[in-house]
């Protein structure tokens, strides 16, 4: 995502035979998308720009010719003013390390009287008993003001390289070192201005730096000045030997080519020109770049272009843009985290990153919110809706009887009414109420369509006179009969419906029972037999139904 995507490294070199360079590449198709340069002199003697202000100026208008988003991160190389390699005993604490780093280049007469701000690093090359370690060192004022210059034009700054580092990571890029295996042992030999750097390497790792100060210009002879080289590189040489020799020169005053001619070594000599000799450009320009200017791209500056992508494949790169540099260091450094151990730096890629997952966090959970409240919204709309349903029939069943009065409702018509529908459960309860003898009692009543009633009594005459009581009512459904009438089954000498013995003592004995049952019905389904089987296994023998 274009959000996520980090913000542009664009490299800023001080580079004493072009002059200021401004540069922006994009690091995986190898092509410079800006590119712009300005003359500006630089001090060689005091290891520094000239005109400090001048400096400023001059970025400022690179930066808007070249139209340079604010946004962009700035690697700034400059010339380095000292470079070394030595080893310090491992038994030694950092602050002791430090205190010896910065002892040896206190002894630098460049350094004399001066600040300084340097970046030290521990080389692969280290032994258990040995820490080999790298470091460069600048005037702690010089730096201090190039990076207040780039602060106050609007920028921030990712780091501060010198020209050994920007070098060497600009060959590895454009593949001059492509030869070169992890365990090669092979040397380098960079000539500058007023310095000839002799660096055995160990594969793309730095092993030592032997640095010869020369003095060379145009106003000596070319014997001269190739005399003066050769003196100064051949003693380390010789003591140096390795699988081949590569000689760079950044010097418009020395040709690589006809150095190389001149060295006599032990290996092979592979030459480069980073100066006006040489032929073609080191890297492909978009169209915008002018075509003029894409021969004058340094490997500085395009070492400085891609400082941030490299690194992950340099884990051992120097930063003078570090604590050394004091409060304009330490004020513009994002806020850190120690979480369990591990240092989170707040970049503004990483808030970006939270931000965004904080908003999509609250936007599901919105989502969420709307999708229950739309669901609920849903269901009481549904439930409005019969509500309004019913008010409509009700509205409606009110509009179709406005004209109704109470004046048209007679409450005795509608007792009449009542009574004639419900006639005969009136006169059952009439019956029931006024018509029961004495010694007889109910013990169930159903009154309606069907109609059931089951009592006892203590004597016949008694249910006889009750049911013709019922009989004379003259009701409209007067089909009722006598289903049921008999000894109660808990009376004493009771006697079976099927039994086979049958005398008259049994029948005397029945009829002095306690009491008797009965069922008045108007029930279809009651048949005889079942009356027989069921409803009456003590009833007296061959007793009909009383119509």
């Amino acid at each position: 995502m274009a959000l996520f995507k980090k913000s542009s490294i664009v490299g800023v070199s001080v580079t004493p035979e072009v002059g200021l360079e401004v540069t922006e590449i994009d690091y995986e198709t190898k092509t410079v998308l800006k590119y712009g340069c300005k003359p500006l002199d630089y001090n060689a003697n005091s290891r520094q720009v000239a005109d400090m202000d001048l400096f400023k100026e001059t970025l400022e208008e690179l930066f808007a010719s070249l139209q340079i988003s604010k946004s962009s991160q700035i690697v700034l190389n400059i010339p380095a003013v000292t470079f070394k390699v030595s080893e310090f005993p491992a038994m030694m604490d950092q602050v002791e390390t430090t205190n010896a780093i910065t002892e040896s280049l206190l002894a630098n007469p460049i350094f004399e009287n001066e600040e300084l701000c340097y970046s030290a690093v521990r080389l692969p090359s280290s032994s258990m008993q040995f820490n080999r370690i790298a470091y460069t060192a600048a005037k702690h004022n010089v730096i201090y003001e190039m990076v207040f210059a780039i602060y106050d034009l609007g920028y921030k700054v990712y780091a501060i390289d010198t020209s050994v580092s920007s070098t060497l990571n600009a060959l590895d890029y454009i593949g001059r070192l492509r030869n070169i295996d992890v365990d090669t042992n092979w040397v380098l030999m960079v000539v500058e201005n007023n310095t000839c750097r002799v660096m055995p390497m160990n594969g793309h790792e730095i092993v030592d730096v032997y640095e010869e100060k020369i003095s060379i210009g145009e106003v000596l002879g070319d014997a001269e000045n190739y005399a003066t080289v050769l003196n100064a590189a051949l003693p380390v040489l010789r003591n140096t030997p390795s699988k081949y020799l590569y000689v760079v020169s950044k010097t418009n005053v020395i040709s690589a080519e006809i150095l190389a001619g001149k060295i006599q070594y032990s290996a092979p000599i592979i030459h480069q020109e980073a100066n006006v000799y040489s032929k073609e450009a080191f890297i492909e320009a978009a169209p915008s770049v002018d075509p003029d200017l894409v021969k004058s791209i340094s490997l500085d500056a395009i070492g400085s272009a891609i400082r941030r992508d490299i690194e992950p494949i340099k884990p051992s790169s120097l930063n003078l843009y570090n604590e050394t540099l004091g409060d304009l260091y330490t004020m513009y450094q994002p806020p850190k985290l120690n979480l369990f151990g591990r240092e989170i730096v707040f970049t503004n890629e990483l808030l970006i990153k939270l931000f965004v997952t904080l908003l999509i966090i609250l936007l599901i959970a919105t989502i969420c919110a709307l999708s229950f409240i739309n669901g609920t919204i849903k269901t009481k709309k549904e439930e409005q809706s019969k509500i309004l349903e019913e008010i409509a029939a009700i509205d409606r069943y009110l509009e179709e009887n406005k004209n109704l009065s109470s004046d048209e409702f007679d409450e005795g018509d509608e007792i009449k009414m009542g009574l004639v529908r419900n006639k005969a459960i009136y006169s059952y309860y009439t019956v029931v109420g006024t018509e029961i003898p004495k010694k007889l009692w109910l013990t169930h009543l159903k009154l309606g369509p069907e109609v059931v009633i089951e009592g006892q009594a203590d004597n016949l005459e008694s249910v006889y006179s009750f049911f013709r009581n019922i009989k004379d009512y003259n009701l409209e459904e007067n089909d009722l009969k006598l289903q049921k009438l008999g000894l109660a089954s808990h009376s004493k000498g009771a006697i079976s419906g099927n039994s086979d013995s049958f005398d008259t003592e049994s029948i005397l004995t029945s009829l002095n029972a306690d009491f008797y049952e009965f069922r008045i019905s108007n029930v279809a389904e009651v048949q005889k037999d079942d009356l027989k089987k069921d409803n009456n296994p003590a009833g007296l023998p061959d007793l009909e139904p009383i119509n």
